[in-house]
């Protein structure tokens, strides 16, 4: 039996971690800073957008690199701080914090600018940012868990969005307001200095980064999902820059507070208006409209990505010990990191109010994460040069680009910071001199000390492996009441396999998105009783002789983790308790439950009301599909339970529903209901694996075929009963038999349906695909 490490549920494919980063870089960048950029660099700015995706691609392969090889929350801080020590690790702590809490402030003020249409430094511009971003931390303070689905769909809407502009501005082009590319008499070191503002735009990525260990396959979706969220709005940067700098003069596009909308007014304008009844339509009007909105929407993804990031920021500093671990306190009702949502949220309203200009808090923002991943850059090559045993990523650089990328990746860091204005260095500088007297003060006696082996690498789990051929039962365990007979069940099914057999004990728990999963050693009340569930889960095993591998797990969704294990495990049986209520309309047995009745591949059970001897047993032996699987389950049952007796039960009804005769013949010869019902009972039970002399027959012949089952099942202690019907939840789990009789029995109801592996559909295929 093996101890239960606490991990990290894997629930993130190459889909939700692409769209994770991609929700951070649609954002701002492509709605504010189009008119920043054409000031200072005209139609060349296009050129700074492609140096900001080139710097950010070479970060990204390094980035994926470290995250494979230590796959912990903190992202690149981690990454720093346990290859280069807490001195470089708090530098860049202080760096990504800052880093994020400047790009809030400035989404914004770009927010208050899109909605009421007046410059940046206008007081209502100032006070609609402030309000908005006091609304986004209660939100992030409060935990609301659909706002991760609400910013997959703010992604998806930014992304057709942009692309409409994309293709009605291409035909809007005037090419005569391309020239001059690069604005007279200033060069191209004007489009370097650019491409440390347009970076802002690209962090992002980072986010994947700091969700490593929660990310499935990550030698594959790492690396692939941090290369699309880059490449993707390079491409689309690059284009809106085409429109924009096309279609409005340099001076006009400079000047608009609301870039973007300007320039699809202009666009769709060419398209005339449209006459409905006595309402005349604009296209010009409904562009500028709908780009508004969506960069309304843009700049609050954005945002909320970014204060879920700082807190995250907070927390791994914090277990490193070169932040107090006050700010890691979590909520008693929320779950949430609240004191560190509170004070980035406090220091972002600040920056809003602060005289800084918006492009300043761009510039900011960059200049901090490019110090940050010039670091990186090194990270990757001390790792490399001292060969620590334990530093084994699955995604390494790969030879031929290796040291190129990260040499290059840290010279280009550093020459984009040179040609940032020296305010935005002097600011930058300001908070590097934070993090080292905070480092000389305070965490140089109390951080961690970290080597370059140490415990950057998380501990691969082996002992999976060791039975491949054997037969498992996953067991979730959450109620200490009835985790011993559930296990007790579970143990019976185990038993009777011929293979050798093993139970994967899981408890989950489970975290809203505002907290990183890994947080949760700080709510001590909540691991100390997973780590009691579990504990006594092995003494029960270890009473009842069975193999036992008992799992930790903290996700933010308990149904889509226990289908991950369920996976991972090639789990032959799953075995949970229920607390046998109807739940509302759309959630049958409730939220867990149902996609696991639905979507697990092997042998579902659920166990209503279990109890420590199931006594008198009795199967439903019927025509239905599961019907050999619930006299399988109760046949398990009866041998491990000696004083145990089985009973398979059938009904049958004297008339023939066809013709309404009281006896069906056959020739000249009436057919016996209750010698048909003794036929389907055997034809059962050798489906099942039962022997004649392991069970009773016993045949009711009743017109009230449901209400003979009901009633004679309630005289056994122990019913066992298969789904019915044949297709969704509602339909082949919740039939009108077994739901009177879990509404009327007063003992253990156990549900059972077989392994159900249906045909993949196209969509299923392609999500599997991107998963791998």
């Amino acid at each position: 039996m093996a101890d239960s490490d606490q991990e990290l549920a894997r629930d993130l494919g190459f889909l939700e971690a692409y769209t994770l980063g991609l929700g951070t870089m649609i954002g701002a960048g492509i709605f504010v800073l189009p008119g920043i950029v054409a000031e200072s660099a005209g139609p060349a700015s296009m050129i700074s957008f492609i140096i900001g995706g080139v710097v950010a691609l070479l970060a990204a392969l390094s980035l994926s690199e470290l995250a494979t090889g230590m796959p912990k929350a903190g992202g690149s801080y981690y990454y720093v701080n346990h290859a280069l020590g807490s001195f470089f690790g708090t530098i860049v702590g202080w760096g990504m914090w800052a880093g994020l809490m400047f790009a809030t402030a400035f989404y914004m003020l770009g927010f208050g600018q899109y909605l009421l249409d007046q410059p940046s430094d206008a007081f209502a511009v100032i006070l609609a940012g402030l309000v908005m971003a006091s609304l986004l931390v209660a939100i992030n303070y409060r935990g609301v868990k659909e706002t991760g689905s609400l910013q997959n769909v703010i992604v998806i809407l930014l992304l057709g969005l942009i692309v409409v502009f994309i293709l009605v501005g291409l035909l809007a082009i005037d090419t005569d307001l391309l020239t001059p590319f690069v604005p007279e008499g200033e060069g191209y070191p004007v489009v370097a200095a650019t491409a440390g503002t347009v970076f802002v735009t690209f962090i992002g990525f980072e986010v994947i980064a700091t969700s490593a260990e929660e990310i499935k396959n990550p030698g594959r979706n790492l690396p692939l999902s941090m290369i699309a969220a880059v490449v993707t709005p390079t491409i689309l940067y690059v284009l809106v820059m085409l429109v924009s700098t096309g279609t409005l003069p340099i001076p006009d596009l400079a000047e608009s507070d609301v870039p973007v909308a300007d320039v699809a007014a202009t666009a769709t304008d060419m398209f005339g208006a449209l006459a409905i009844g006595e309402y005349t339509l604009e296209f010009a009007t409904v562009g500028s409209v709908v780009m508004i909105t969506g960069a309304i929407l843009a700049t609050i993804s954005s945002a909320n990505a970014s204060i879920l990031s700082a807190a995250r920021v907070n927390f791994a500093m914090g277990r490193d010990k070169i932040l107090t671990n006050w700010l890691n306190k979590i909520h008693d009702e929320y779950r949430t990191p609240y004191r560190a949502i509170l004070a980035t949220g406090a220091v972002i309203l600040t920056l809003i109010a602060s005289p800084l200009p918006i492009d300043t808090l761009a510039d900011v923002a960059s200049f901090m994460f490019l110090i940050t991943y010039a670091l990186v850059h090194t990270a990757v090559v001390v790792l490399r040069r001292a060969e620590p045993d334990e530093y084994e990523p699955d995604f390494r650089i790969p030879s031929l680009l290796y040291p190129i990328v990260p040499a290059l990746g840290f010279i280009t860091c550093i020459a984009v910071m040179l040609q940032m204005e020296p305010v935005v260095q002097l600011i930058g500088l300001g908070i590097v001199g934070v993090g080292i007297a905070w480092y000389h003060f305070y965490a140089k006696e109390q951080a961690v000390s970290t080597t370059l082996i140490g415990e950057a690498v998380a501990p691969q789990e082996t002992e999976a492996d060791a039975i491949d051929d054997g037969y498992r039962v996953v067991v979730p365990v959450s109620n200490p009441n009835t985790q011993q007979p559930l296990l007790n069940y579970a143990a019976a099914s185990a038993a009777s396999q011929e293979a050798q057999a093993e139970l994967i004990a899981v408890n989950v728990i489970e975290v809203p998105p505002q907290t990183s999963p890994a947080q949760i050693e700080f709510e001590e009340t909540r691991v100390e009783r997973q780590q009691q569930l579990l504990e006594s889960v092995r003494d029960v095993a270890e009473a009842l002789d069975v193999a036992v591998r008992t799992r930790a797990i903290v996700a933010r969704s308990a149904e889509d983790t226990l289908l991950s294990v369920i996976d991972e495990e090639d789990a032959d049986h799953v075995l949970l308790g229920w607390g046998g209520e109807r739940r509302r309309r759309d959630v049958l047995f409730g939220s867990t439950i149902d996609p696991l009745l639905e979507r697990a591949p092997c042998d579902v059970t659920l166990v209503k009301d279990p109890t420590d001897s199931p006594g008198r047993i009795v199967s439903l032996a019927g025509s239905g599909p599961h019907a050999s699987t619930s006299a399988r389950r109760a046949g398990e049952l009866h041998r491990v339970f000696a004083d145990s007796s089985l009973t398979l039960l059938n009904v049958q009804t004297e008339l023939d529903d066809a013709t309404g005769d009281d006896v069906v013949e056959e020739g000249n010869a009436p057919i016996d209901p209750v010698a048909v019902g003794r036929e389907t009972i055997d034809s059962v039970a050798a489906d099942a694996g039962l022997d004649s002399a392991e069970y009773d027959s016993r045949v009711v012949v009743d017109d009230d075929v449901t209400g003979a089952l009901v009633d004679a099942a309630g005289e056994y202690d122990t019913i066992v009963i298969g789904a019915t019907g044949t297709s969704t939840v509602a339909q082949a789990l919740y039939g009108s038999i077994p739901q009177r009789i879990v509404e009327e029995s007063d003992g253990a109801v156990i549900m059972s349906r077989g392994e159900q592996r249906a045909p993949r559909t196209f969509r299923q295929a392609l999500v599997q695909r991107l998963e791998r």
